[in-house]
């Protein structure tokens, strides 16, 4: 199952690191994955569904579900996965992401105030009967901000809401920005906001949070027990259109009709989704086993024209990369502490290990045309804020061969390998996650490649590293971590501060400049209103990562769902996202 909570939560991909979960291929040039993809709608047909039914959906993922069911505390995508079929968002969205008051919640926004009002609709329900409240949307806050619950969602730019940087420091018992004006049980509430911000009109801006959190079933659970409470991990509550009735720990969830859906009764019986392995993805295809399975794109060839399937196609907001450890996380500070001494600090050295990578070659042998290089770090999909100009790593070994030099990275006569500028032998440890059989070929091509302009790069732990381990290590900063591959399911809106900037968690690099906390704070400044300004900003943003090359982004790809021939209402579209579960269902 494809990630779709992604744009709403901008979570961590399970799984998906380098290249989506390559599968095997025997073509080495065909480009015939693509051209499908092209012609694949991105919904299947709209029509009357029958009540009732069961699917089954398919969790393609190397490592057990970590099973942690509470969006402020939960941080990767097979948690979303699981439980998207009664995680809802406050907050519906057209196509291109701009919040509409379709949802559980409207929302307003008033400039001159420095206000955002949100009211939860009245009828919008946890799954045990309980109305969504005004301090649902708040408490969502108190976790996140109360450091004793370990979120990785407290950012700089959740910290523009008033008071919510003293609750963090322990300063304050409540968050002073947060107003319920009919009280606790009212449905609600205004946020007040240090500066607005341009894209707060927009899902997945970072600026507030777009979930709630039921106060009334968590409230006696400290913050520091949450995410091993039996209320979030066996339990929880959603307003969405499913509950959660049976899980098997790490490996299936089943989902029955939630009775108190604001919406009314969703299509569905019940819904079963279980993780499987990627390599067995295309025979769970072949052999029906699932009704909605996404496919692995290397695995195409063997699956395409499969009988009994509608395919489904996009090309989702998302992008995997190679990051450099320059620095560490300080937990007093909250924020990011560069070492410029750091083995990777030597901005020609990460440039030159991104012109050594040959990723074009890579993804049209392995993915028949499905997977494809990305050059920058804000995609095309982000329409004029994506700067056509920058031109990311393409394959150039004479390029890497002549930064390598310039930086003072020599041979000894006699060596393979060349020496740090000081002389001393040069080691880069990099790390990457196991996804698919042929992630190993895939990254061991790379460190040939890098081989190829003299530099030794061996595997930590000298192995691909389990998804939960690999993310544990770049956390905590692990020492025997240099060089990472990871992925990114991006947030709908492109603002860069929850991912790169200076008090961001999942600035995994450790890397913060002044440059780089400027360009930042101006994309997202009073002043970035003006639409032009903001795309110049975003677009000198992405040349100065370029030219840094903290983070090299290396690929995204077609993301194709086979989806059941007799299911209808099934969509992709970022307006469906709310309503996707509660419409899907049997043709009449």
């Amino acid at each position: 199952m494809k990630r779709r909570m992604l744009g709403t939560f901008g979570v961590l991909l399970a799984g998906a690191a380098l290249l989506a979960g390559c599968g095997k291929s025997s073509s080495s040039s065909s480009n015939s994955g693509a051209k499908d993809a092209k012609k694949f709608p991105d919904a299947t047909a709209t029509a009357t569904a029958k009540k009732g039914g069961s699917i089954t959906v398919a969790e393609e993922s190397e490592t057990p579900v970590k099973g942690i069911f509470l969006n402020e505390i939960s941080d990767n995508g097979s948690d979303s996965d699981f439980m998207q079929f009664g995680n809802e968002s406050l907050f519906a969205t057209d196509d291109q992401y701009k919040i509409n008051d379709k949802g559980a919640a409207t929302f307003k926004m008033d400039r001159k105030a420095k206000t955002i009002t949100i009211e939860v609709k009245k009828g919008v329900k946890w799954s045990d009967g309980k109305q969504v409240t005004a301090k649902d949307v708040e408490y969502s806050y108190e976790i996140i901000a109360n450091k004793a619950s370990q979120s990785s969602r407290y950012t700089s730019s959740l910290a523009d809401i008033v008071g919510l940087a003293e609750y963090h420091d322990g300063k304050s018992k409540k968050i002073s920005g947060i107003e319920m004006p009919d009280g606790e049980n009212g449905r609600k509430v205004v946020l007040h906001f240090k500066e607005m911000k341009p894209g707060m009109t927009q899902s997945g801006n970072g600026f507030f949070w777009e979930s709630a959190a039921p106060y009334h079933y968590l409230k006696d659970v400290p913050f520091s027990k949450l995410q091993s409470s039996d209320k979030v991990r066996k339990n929880p509550l959603f307003f969405g259109p499913y509950k959660l009735s049976k899980l098997v720990r790490g490996q299936s969830a089943t989902w029955v009709r939630n009775p108190y859906y604001y919406r009314g009764k969703a299509k569905l019986d019940k819904i079963t989704i279980s993780v499987i392995s990627l390599n067995s993805a295309s025979q769970s295809i072949k052999s029906k086993k699932f009704d909605v399975i996404g496919v692995v794109n290397s695995q195409w060839k063997q699956v395409k024209g499969t009988k009994g399937y509608n395919f489904v196609a996009q090309i989702p907001l998302y992008y995997s990369y190679m990051g450099f450890k320059v620095g560490k996380w300080d937990k007093k500070t909250g924020s990011v502490k560069m070492n410029k001494n750091s083995k990777m600090s030597n901005r020609y050295l990460r440039q030159a290990m991104g012109y050594a990578m040959n990723v074009d070659e890579v993804t049209q042998h392995y993915t028949q045309g499905l997977a494809f290089r990305v050059k920058t770090l804000i995609p095309e999909a982000f329409g004029d804020f994506h700067d056509k100009s920058v031109k990311g790593f393409p394959l150039n070994i004479k390029k890497a061969n002549a930064l390598l030099d310039k930086a003072g990275y020599k041979k000894k006569k006699g060596e393979t390998y060349r020496r740090d500028p000081n002389g001393k032998k040069l080691t880069i440890h990099l790390a990457a996650m196991t996804a698919g059989q042929n992630q190993e070929a895939i990254v061991q091509n790379y460190i040939q490649q890098w081989k190829k302009v003299g530099l030794h790069v061996t595997l930590t732990t000298g192995r691909l590293i389990e998804l939960n381990s690999f993310y544990d290590k770049l956390t905590n900063d692990d020492p025997s971590v240099d060089v990472f591959m990871g992925a990114w399911g991006l947030s709908s809106e492109p603002t860069q501060d929850d991912l790169y900037g200076p008090k961001a968690p999942y600035n995994f690099t450790r890397f913060a400049t002044s440059e780089n906390t400027k360009l930042l704070k101006e994309m997202s400044s009073a002043k970035a209103f003006n639409h032009s300004y903001r795309v110049q900003k975003f677009h000198e943003w992405q040349q100065y990562m370029q030219k840094e090359a903290f983070v090299i982004p290396l690929t995204n790809s077609y993301s194709i769902d086979a989806v059941n021939s007799k299911l209808v209402n099934y969509s992709t579209k970022p307006s469906k996202a709310t309503t996707l579960w509660y419409e899907t269902g049997f043709k009449k």
